[in-house]
């Protein structure tokens, strides 16, 4: 089965590594021989106890100092409630010195060199980053904690005081709006539930027709109507679990990738009858909800219709195929395998037409550019790759800063590229520069695959179940509402934005590894007002 294993927890406490029993330790003693001397074996012992002790001390000084940041935490958010109340000591008239802030708070190295001014612990400003504020905001911090952070060690308390709040007064106003409720609201809507195993993908029609595909372990891909949540057509011509799902840019065509080695290419007319006759104004209530398994078909009033053979079988891989998407024009098509490698093929022949190679291991996925001959591939070596075929012979282009195996890459307006990774942070990049990414986003769960709205809003889904909402500048904008029994409960696999112009009740689609994919009506605050 390709991707990820459905049961996949992460710890987070101190990992423990599996001990050996008193009688299997004996038997490797014997084995030896005692080859290590007698002190030698005591002494080591020692040192190793030692360590331990060590470790046990780090870590409970880092437990307590993060319930020292989220007591912190907490008094700024009351601070934020009872009004924007600012703590200065002394107002320093002027536009050169605002000025000089200004300039200071463009550059983030000088941003964290004022909080390490103020007295910031590197762990306090990376706890910073992680409730979702820029270190500009964050520098904010210190005036409404007042005398909580000791200032530097050189210079006077009271001068060092002045100096802070002489540098960090009009960023005050940003970290009390930051601690505010959510500008976007987000409601859900509708379930889609059928399949046999887990979720790991789905897709919304970028035609006239509201729809969705999904594309499961179950070794199927279904088509829903959108606002009936019902089924209206399977495909269950795959031998392996089916990995991607993607529908083709004008033509009512599907592309899915499977662990079976091969992509498919298939038919998917979905008709206006079909879609009235499975249409539903129910809401989603989760209380009605079941957990029975449903013997295997998708969800619809007397079943959906099947589909067995595709028009195109895309071969050539030597191991799961885990991704795979449409290049611009949908002529051609473009795969990421575990063998290593990616694939271009002719759409309408299914010829292969050129192997891309260049990473060290396994990939984990593909993404084309809506408009421009442009393909990234992430893989598990921890970097993604642009490939450029807008020229007779391509080039390429290798985007380093993860530390763990990047998950997804996602094109977004005005070249940029989002990355995801289970390193816990998902990188805003611009094409026209891979050296370092344009802002970083740090989490607290290993990352799936994102996806990023026509108005640039990135959803990205966690293996902790969450769902959460920020835009291309790092800002946090909301999460997913979770409620008894109206979430997902295992890993949110994928996600997926709808187009406006579908006319849908819901424009964010959340696939998971609990068999379900839900559908939500996301839109800004300022939206509904107007």
């Amino acid at each position: 089965m390709g991707g990820k294993s459905g049961g996949k927890k992460r710890s987070g406490g101190v990992p423990r590594v599996r001990s050996h029993t008193d009688a299997e330790l004996q038997y490797y003693r014997e084995q030896d021989h005692d080859v290590l001397p007698p002190h030698l074996r005591v002494r080591l012992q020692d040192l190793f106890l030692q360590i331990e002790k060590e470790f046990e001390g780090l870590y409970t000084d880092n437990l307590a100092l993060q319930e020292k940041v989220d007591n912190l935490t907490e008094r700024v958010e009351r601070e934020s409630v009872a009004g924007e109340r600012v703590i200065c000591t002394e107002e320093v008239d002027g536009s050169s010195t605002k000025g000089g802030m200004k300039s200071k708070c463009s550059s983030p190295s000088l941003q964290l060199d004022m909080l390490h001014e103020c007295g910031f612990l590197p762990w306090a400003t990376d706890r910073i980053t992680h409730m979702g504020l820029s270190p500009c905001n964050a520098s904010g911090m210190y005036l409404l904690l007042g005398s909580q952070f000791s200032g530097p060690t050189t210079g006077g308390p009271s001068s060092q005081k002045i100096k802070a709040a002489n540098k960090l007064r009009v960023q005050t106003s940003k970290i009390v709006s930051s601690f505010k409720n959510d500008s976007v609201s987000c409601r859900m809507v509708r379930e889609y539930v059928g399949h046999r195993d887990g979720v790991w993908d789905v897709a919304v029609s970028r035609g006239g027709t509201p729809v969705i595909a999904t594309a499961s372990a179950d070794q199927t891909a279904c088509v829903w109507g959108i606002d009936g949540g019902k089924s209206l057509l399977q495909y269950t011509g795959h031998s392996g679990s089916v990995n991607s799902v993607k529908f083709h840019p004008t033509k009512d065509l599907i592309l899915t990738s499977s662990g079976d080695h091969t992509a498919h290419i298939w038919q998917a007319v979905i008709t206006p009858d079909q879609l009235r006759a499975h249409s539903s104004e129910d809401e989603v209530d989760g209380s009605d909800r079941e957990d029975e398994d449903d013997g295997g078909r998708c969800d619809g009033a007397g079943g959906p219709s099947t589909l067995r053979t595709p028009l195109r079988e895309l071969t050539g891989h030597t191991s799961v195929v885990i991704a795979a998407d449409w290049l611009p024009g949908g002529d051609q098509a473009i795969t990421a395998a575990w063998d290593r490698t990616a694939n271009l093929y002719d759409a309408h022949t299914g010829e292969l037409l050129s192997q891309l190679i260049g990473h060290d291991q396994e990939l984990t996925h593909c993404c084309s550019h809506p408009t421009q001959r442009l393909v990234v591939t992430a893989s598990k070596d921890t970097t993604f790759r642009l490939w450029d075929f807008r020229e007779t012979i391509h080039s390429v282009s290798v985007f380093q800063g993860h530390t763990e195996s990047v998950t997804s890459v996602s094109f977004a307006r005005d070249d940029k590229v989002v990355s995801g990774s289970d390193d816990r942070s998902v990188k805003v990049w611009d094409v026209k520069n891979m050296r370092s990414p344009l802002a970083t986003i740090r989490l607290d769960s290993p990352v799936n695959r994102l996806a990023v709205s026509p108005t640039n809003v990135i959803a990205i889904p966690h293996d902790n179940r969450h769902v959460r909402l920020y835009d291309l500048a790092g800002t946090r904008l909301a999460r997913l509402p979770r409620s008894n029994r109206q979430c997902h409960r295992r890993m949110v696999c994928s996600v997926a934005w709808g187009e406006d112009s579908l006319g849908a009740r819901c424009n964010l689609f959340t696939a998971g590894f609990d068999r379900v994919v839900y559908g939500w009506s996301v839109h800004s605050d300022k939206e509904g007002k107007d």
